[in-house]
């Protein structure tokens, strides 16, 4: 099966690209960062909402009069966006917002969803109950688990304990919500599975644009560095290490973009196809992210580079929505395979 992005689909993460292009370079990175200026992010996330990011899966006529309005795309729109959104670094909750959250406050009519779209509220949501939620720390509205449910608090409306992060720009928090507060969102096994796996698809291609980043900027310093008298990309080991980043890139991509067609389409396989993308994605980004820190050299291990700005969301990212190892054991459940522990046997 051959998978093309439709003309509309492309054109959203054109503009976004455009955006992030002109806005957002290392320096907004860092500012997302504790202690930066984080006003700097918002900035940015603002102009995209206005060119229609954040109301990407919304429904038209959604967003109420006098502001923004969703655009009425479905899951293939989700691939290229975030890949977009990936390749920039930009430290914001885009899988949280775009795929998850505003979709489900558009489906329960909640007041709060204009602020979201026009990017003056902050939205972050997690479907896992008791979990650490990405950029809870400093968002406006906070989406977590009750029971069988989803609901929406607003900042003031909940007990924060921010927690370190291998990526300090996430803004880890562990939430503590009144039971039965807030507004109800979603219930039941059927809404929060479709939001799940939307998550999950977005984080695969937040992904692939991390690790296309990363690529760029590696090949880009081995051949400016020069040893021996000649750039260290002549060097056979260094050319195949990359080759191997950008093949297992190239493989990820179509499967991200598979699990977007096979939501879209309500594919009987959709939960399948969904896990595969984030498995090959996660382990791509993080040989993209380990091969460019060797290539770099010492240099590559300083925080201070802007290559760990990429690595250290590539290797969070990795592990949320369900790291590599869990969603292998998802797909070989649904085949009937019997998971074997690490260790075991040995």
């Amino acid at each position: 099966m051959r998978f093309a992005v439709a003309e509309r689909d492309a054109a959203l993460a054109e503009a976004a690209g455009e955006v992030l292009a002109k806005q957002a370079g290392a320096e907004q990175i860092r500012a997302g960062w504790p202690g930066g200026r984080v006003e700097a992010v918002d900035a940015v996330w603002r102009t995209l909402a206005g060119v229609g990011v954040t109301g990407a899966l919304v429904p038209e006529g959604s967003g109420g009069s006098g502001g923004s309005d969703g655009l009425g795309l479905d899951e293939n729109a989700i691939p290229p966006l975030m890949e977009a959104l990936g390749r920039s670094g930009l430290p914001v909750p885009a899988a949280e917002t775009v795929a998850v959250g505003t979709p489900l406050l558009a489906a329960a009519g909640a007041p709060q969803l204009p602020a979201v779209l026009e990017g003056s509220a902050l939205l972050t949501v997690s479907l896992t109950p008791d979990a650490l939620v990405p950029f809870a720390a400093r968002a406006d509205l906070i989406a977590v688990p009750d029971g069988a449910g989803l609901r929406l608090y607003t900042r003031d409306e909940v007990e924060l304990e921010p927690v370190d992060s291998v990526d300090g720009s996430r803004w880890l928090a562990r939430v503590n919500a009144p039971a039965g507060g807030g507004l109800l969102l979603a219930e039941g096994p059927g809404e929060l599975a479709v939001a799940h796996r939307r998550g999950v698809l977005a984080t695969a291609a937040l992904l692939i644009g991390l690790g296309e980043r990363m690529l760029e900027l590696t090949v880009a310093h081995v051949r400016e560095r020069h040893q021996f008298g000649v750039p260290v990309g002549s060097f056979q080991a260094v050319k195949h290490a990359l080759a191997d980043v950008e093949l297992a890139l190239r493989f990820a991509r179509p499967a991200v973009l598979a699990a977007g067609w096979a939501q879209a389409a309500g594919d009987a396989e959709a939960a399948v196809r969904t896990s595969m993308a984030k498995v090959l994605a996660s382990d791509a980004a993080r040989k993209a992210a380990r091969t460019a820190i060797q290539c770099h050299g010492a240099m590559g291990y300083t925080t201070e580079y802007d290559l760990h700005l990429y690595a250290k969301r590539a290797w969070a990212l990795a592990a949320d929505w369900g790291g590599p190892a869990q969603h292998r054991e998802f797909i070989a459940g649904r085949l009937g395979l019997d998971v074997v522990s690490e260790g075991a046997g040995m």
